[in-house]
């Protein structure tokens, strides 16, 4: 799976977060403005680019920016977990969404709905799950789009989210665990991509498999999501209360491969 950003997207995602303009940003590449669009928008890395001094404009790791731009991609999948299962959905742009259950009990936690609630209800059918929780890291169209049938499908199911328009009962409290069967699930705020943006953290999951971080669209495999109205807080509480969770976790972010905390610290270059 190819990483959601190039390096271009990660470039002009921080030149629009700190709200410097594109000539600026061209001048310290060492090009002309017409190559410098071409790098935001497609990532043509010209051989003069000066990768040192704009990451030093945009606040970025130019190492790191140089890992991304050399093909870096992430080593782990889940494949080997059983009981976590990735849905991917495409309506033009695609997205991801999560189906956890607990082995023993067969209960279950779907974190974000994506564009199609259908492959959902065939991986329940084929695991024959009793879908309990439904966890929204936030509330973007194409993370909630398949909200409505499955509501309609489990109208006992139990919604968790941190927008201030839910029911007070639907409401993640960072200091509350919510069960689902034999797992826990805690939550962390991490606004900036989105006013609502949460993370939820499943431990207690069956050895070998470490902690697991639904991130939506917070952080992703080299990059982030975009924040240009809210951009200092996005990465304040990526660092704070993503990338402080032990090296060994593993982010499932909305969008784009799945990574490990320990592989953001080496080649993300927002961090």
């Amino acid at each position: 799976m190819e990483l959601e950003d190039h390096i271009g997207d990660i470039i002009a995602k921080a030149r629009k977060g700190l709200g410097i303009n594109t000539n600026q940003a061209a001048k310290a590449a060492n090009l002309n403005l017409i190559n410098y669009s071409r790098l935001e928008k497609d990532g043509s890395l010209e051989p003069a680019t000066n990768v040192s001094e704009l990451g030093k404009l945009l606040g970025l790791t130019s190492n790191k920016l140089s890992m991304i731009a050399n093909g870096w991609t992430p080593v782990i999948n889940l494949y080997k977990y059983k009981n976590i299962q990735q849905i991917s959905t495409n309506e033009g742009m695609e997205v991801h969404c999560y189906l956890v259950w607990d082995e023993e009990t067969l209960e279950a936690a779907l974190f974000d709905t994506g564009w199609n609630h259908e492959p959902i209800l065939e991986l329940i059918k084929k695991y024959d799950l009793k879908l309990k929780h439904l966890f929204i890291t936030h509330t973007h169209h194409d993370h909630i789009a398949a909200l409505t049938p499955i509501r309609k499908k489990f109208p006992n199911i139990e919604l968790h989210s941190s927008s201030p328009n839910a029911p007070e009962r639907q409401r993640n409290c960072t200091k509350k665990i919510i069960k689902v069967g034999n797992l826990h699930v805690s939550s962390r705020e991490t606004p900036g991509h989105a006013d609502d943006g949460a993370t939820y953290i499943i431990d207690n999951l069956p050895n070998p498999t470490p902690r697991v971080a639904f991130v939506g669209d917070a952080i992703f495999a080299g990059s982030m999501g975009g924040a240009p109205n809210y951009y200092k807080l996005a990465r304040e509480k990526v660092q704070s209360e993503i990338l402080s969770l032990p090296k060994e976790t593993i982010l499932c972010p909305g969008h784009g491969p799945i990574t490990t905390v320990r592989e953001q610290h080496l080649v993300n270059p927002f961090f």
